[in-house]
């Protein structure tokens, strides 16, 4: 065979390949809008087409004999034939699998929940099939969370509502008997409505904290600094609220840990755990400070007298607006001082956390521990 009957064959094959291709596309192009089983047949159906009319090209260009192209064209007619049934099984499976797919997110959105497919009839549809399903998990947790949120958010309105009802129906009572001269000792009824307002603006500004908190707009300005100096603060500036509570303070293992921490923000964080364990420590009882380095941690605890916390209260001790049945009346805040220590902790890419020990309960901030 010349280089020139080969250059000839090639010609007539690639016409003849080309016009099927082009005929397939035009036909995919109109298909576009239905069933995937039918674009695979159409391109089982290019595949042999291109095959046979490349085939009859060339056979009518070396002017084959009737009985040799008869066989030629048997031949590929018995090949379109078989490869379009392998495409329209293959189609009809992966319709189906499409359709069971589309069911299940379906109910995706009108439940909530997705159940995948038993058996996915590709590799492309069961790896949608497995997004799906971790989509799916992730909107469960998600939701879950919303809920939790909202019933902390009722919770915190309505205890809020209580806690501030109480002193400004006491502040009006006291105003009014200000008012029409009723009062023996009017210095007695302004130190206690200046002890009211000073308890309602706490109120206020730990409001104010968490909502910064919550909305991820809490600044930091992290400075380097020892442990020690922060805990021998805090200790101080509980001093007099333990006094007037009869609790001793222990602060012996203190470790002089350096860490990076904003001073004010940890400050807050370790008065509100001193403040919490002296309330709730009773009298004579001790309240217990240590900090110590563990690996690449700083472990702040203060450990208390209460008693101990039900085990079925711990998770929620850190939620916003939790108090314990012990703690439902005034001077125990609203329940947002734990909320606040575990929004400041984790804002410094630490933990908080509690648990019980004998006679009492210890809360724990692990802080990230500085180079």
């Amino acid at each position: 065979m010349t280089v020139r009957d080969t250059l000839l064959i090639v010609l007539y094959a690639a016409v003849g390949a080309a016009g099927a291709g082009l005929l397939g596309m035009g036909a995919l192009r109109l298909l576009r809008h239905r069933s995937v089983a039918l674009s695979l047949a159409v391109v089982a159906a290019v595949a042999v087409a291109a095959m046979l009319a490349g085939t009859l090209l060339v056979s009518w260009a070396m002017l084959l004999s009737d009985h040799d192209l008869w066989v030629v064209t048997t031949v590929c007619s018995i090949a379109a034939i078989v490869s379009l049934a392998v495409a329209l099984a293959l189609g009809r499976g992966v319709v189906r699998g499409s359709r069971a797919l589309a069911e299940a997110t379906r109910s995706l959105g009108d439940s909530g929940s997705f159940t995948p497919p038993a058996a996915a009839p590709t590799a492309e549809l069961a790896e949608l099939a497995g997004e799906l399903a971790a989509t799916s998990a992730k909107l469960a947790a998600s939701r879950e969370r919303q809920r939790a949120l909202e019933d902390s958010r009722r919770e915190l309105v309505a205890w809020i509502s209580h806690d501030l009802r109480t002193p400004l129906a006491g502040l009006q009572a006291m105003a009014e008997a200000l008012e029409d001269g009723v009062v023996d000792d009017p210095g007695v009824y302004h130190a206690r409505i200046r002890a009211e307002v000073e308890r309602m603006g706490g109120m206020v500004g730990d409001l104010f904290e968490l909502s910064r908190i919550q909305a991820g707009v809490l600044a930091l300005n992290t400075t380097r600094m020892s442990v020690y100096d922060l805990v021998g603060d805090a200790l101080a500036g509980a001093d007099a609220l333990a006094r007037e509570h009869g609790v001793r303070i222990v602060g012996d293992g203190v470790e002089p840990v350096p860490v990076e921490v904003d001073g004010r923000e940890m400050s807050r964080v370790l008065a509100n755990l001193l403040v919490n364990a002296i309330r709730r420590t009773p009298s004579d009882g001790t309240v217990a400070v240590s900090a110590r380095r563990e690996a690449d941690s700083v472990v702040v605890s203060v450990t208390d007298g209460c008693g101990g916390i039900p085990p079925e209260d711990l998770p929620r001790v850190f939620d916003t607006g939790w108090r314990g049945t012990d703690a439902r009346t005034p001077p125990a805040g609203a329940g947002l001082g734990l909320a606040i220590v575990r929004g400041i902790v984790e804002a410094h890419h630490g933990r908080a956390a509690v648990s019980n020990v004998p006679g009492g309960c210890r809360f724990e901030v692990r802080l990230p521990a500085a180079a």
